[in-house]
C-alpha cells in the first residue's frame, strides 16, 4: 500500500504551487496570455498545463508548507514577480498604443474611438490597429514562447525563497514605465512631423489664397496625409517593434537581478 507523509505532500504542493503562482501572475499582465477575450477558466487550464510541463526543468523549491503563513507570503511574492515580468513586456504595447493615440489626434481621428474589452476602456481606432499589428509581430517572432522561456530562466535569476525582495527592483520597474512616453513619441514622430508639414503648407496656402475654405479642405488633406504617413511608416515598423521586444526581454533579466536579495 502506498503511503504518503504530510512532509512529502507539502513538498509536492510547494513544487507545484510556487511556480504556478508566478506563472498565473505572468498570465494576468502579459500580452496574448492576459487577453480578456479568453475565458478565465481557459487561461487557468493553460497555466496548470504549462506548470506541470515545466516542473522537471525547475530548480528545487524551499521546503515550506504552502498552507502556512510563510508559504502564503511566498506565493504572493511569486505572483508579484510574475506580474512584474508581464508588465515589462506590456510596456511595449502601451508605447505602441500611445503612438497610435498621438497620430490619431494629429490626424483629427481623436473622435474615432470604441470600447476595447482587452484594455477595459475606450481606445482610438488607430491605436487598436497598431496594437493589432504589434500583436501579430509578437506571435510571428515567437514572443509567447520566448516569454515562457524567460519565465523558466527567472527561477535561476531569482529563485523562490523566503527572503524579501529588494526595493531597488521595483524602482527599476518604475523607471521602465517612464519609457512609455519617450518610446511612444519616437514611434509617432515621423507621421506627426509629416502632418506638421502638411498643416504648415495649408496655413501658407490660406494666406496666399484667403478665398479658400480651410475648414472644407483642411480635414481631408490632413486625413489623407496621416494615412499616407502611416502606410510609409509600416515598412520600418516591424524592425523597430522587434528591437523593443528584445530590449524588454533584456529588461526582465535586469529587473529580476535587481529584485534578487543580496547574498548573505
Amino acid at each position: 500500500m502506498l503511503s504518503v507523509t504530510s512532509a512529502q505532500l507539502d513538498a509536492w504542493l510547494a513544487a507545484f504551487m510556487f511556480p504556478l503562482a508566478r506563472l498565473l501572475g505572468l498570465f494576468a499582465t502579459a500580452p496574448i496570455f492576459g487577453n480578456r477575450g479568453a475565458p478565465a477558466q481557459v487561461r487557468l487550464g493553460i497555466g496548470l498545463g504549462i506548470s506541470l510541463a515545466l516542473l522537471p526543468a525547475l530548480p528545487p523549491m524551499p521546503e515550506v508548507p504552502p498552507g502556512s503563513g510563510i508559504g502564503l507570503l511566498i506565493m504572493i511574492q511569486q505572483m508579484f514577480i510574475g506580474i512584474a515580468i508581464g508588465f515589462v513586456v506590456r510596456l511595449v504595447f502601451a508605447a505602441v498604443d500611445m503612438a497610435g493615440a498621438l497620430i490619431g489626434m494629429q490626424m483629427g481621428l481623436s473622435f474615432a474611438i470604441f470600447f476595447d474589452p482587452d484594455a477595459g476602456g475606450q481606445t482610438a481606432v488607430l491605436s487598436d490597429f497598431l496594437t493589432l499589428v504589434a500583436t501579430l509581430l509578437f506571435l510571428a517572432l515567437d514572443g509567447h514562447l520566448l516569454l515562457i522561456h524567460v519565465l523558466v530562466s527567472s527561477f535561476e535569476w531569482l529563485p523562490v525563497g523566503v527572503e524579501p525582495l529588494r526595493a531597488e527592483g521595483w524602482g527599476t520597474i518604475a523607471r521602465m514605465g517612464a519609457s512609455i512616453f519617450s518610446a511612444g513619441l519616437l514611434l509617432s514622430l515621423p507621421v506627426v512631423a509629416m502632418l506638421l508639414v502638411a498643416n504648415i503648407a495649408m496655413g501658407i496656402l490660406t494666406r496666399a489664397a484667403p478665398q479658400l475654405n480651410l475648414f472644407a479642405i483642411g480635414f481631408p488633406i490632413t486625413l489623407a496625409a496621416g494615412f499616407l504617413g502611416v502606410a510609409l511608416v509600416m515598412a520600418s515598423f516591424a524592425p523597430v517593434v522587434q528591437s523593443m521586444f528584445e530590449h524588454s526581454l533584456d529588461n526582465i533579466a535586469r529587473m529580476l537581478t535587481a529584485l534578487a536579495p543580496l547574498p548573505r
